[in-house]
């Protein structure tokens, strides 16, 4: 199962944002947020025993079964009152959840949370990253791993001079990616794939801001 993965904006900015706002009411999200237990109930209520010892007034809290959901507006309108309370939203979601409820509500929003990737998760409570959505995939020619997730520098050729029996010099308990691309390659017959050089990532692939329209038959 694919989740988007967030982790707690640090202390200061969030206090940075939240400057000269008093009166708060705070929303979770119940999938990936409290998958990775981030924005959960139990996180909720954690960021409301925070915001109170600072002196905020929380007007009121809420889990939103999934805040990207257009239909969270429903959810949200079952606590209008409390809402209305508030100078400021504080959401604990991923970022694609806080433009949402944004679009929703006609409040001032803050983040929570910083997005930082798209994960599968390999373990109880462990994320792998899978795809930082750059817009410029080049796994068809590295046997379906993704070097720029996988490998710890990102290497789009590769391997570097660091890999040691298979191992990356950064994690020693982690095989090198590209060590996984070749023996991918080798059992296809397709070595020749990685004389093939890439070019250097292009960031900016994607026209600013993104759009994507689907093509007319």
């Amino acid at each position: 199962m694919i989740r988007s993965i967030t982790q707690p904006k640090p202390e200061e900015e969030l206090d940075r944002l939240l400057e000269g706002l008093t009166r708060i009411f705070v929303v979770g999200c119940g999938t990936c947020v409290t998958l990775t237990r981030t924005g959960g109930v139990e996180q909720v209520e954690a960021m409301r025993g925070s915001l109170l010892k600072k002196g905020k007034i929380v007007t009121g809290q809420m889990v939103v079964p999934v805040a990207c959901d257009e239909l969270s507006y429903e959810i949200l309108e079952t606590y209008r009152e409390a809402i209305e309370a508030a100078e400021t939203l504080v959401i604990m979601t991923c970022a694609y959840g806080v433009q949402t409820i944004a679009s929703q509500m006609n409040k001032m929003v803050v983040p929570a949370l910083n997005t930082i990737f798209l994960g599968k998760e390999t373990a109880a409570g462990v994320f792998k990253a899978v795809c930082i959505q750059c817009g410029e995939c080049i796994i068809g020619e590295t046997g379906g791993i993704c070097p720029v997730t996988t490998c710890h520098k990102g290497l789009v050729n590769g391997p570097c001079g660091g890999t040691n029996r298979g191992k990356c010099e950064i994690d020693t308990n982690k095989d090198c990616a590209w060590t996984l691309i070749y023996n991918r390659l080798k059992a296809f017959d397709k070595l020749d794939l990685m004389r093939r050089y890439q070019e250097p990532k292009n960031f900016n692939v994607e026209p600013q801001p993104g759009l994507f329209v689907l093509a007319e038959d």
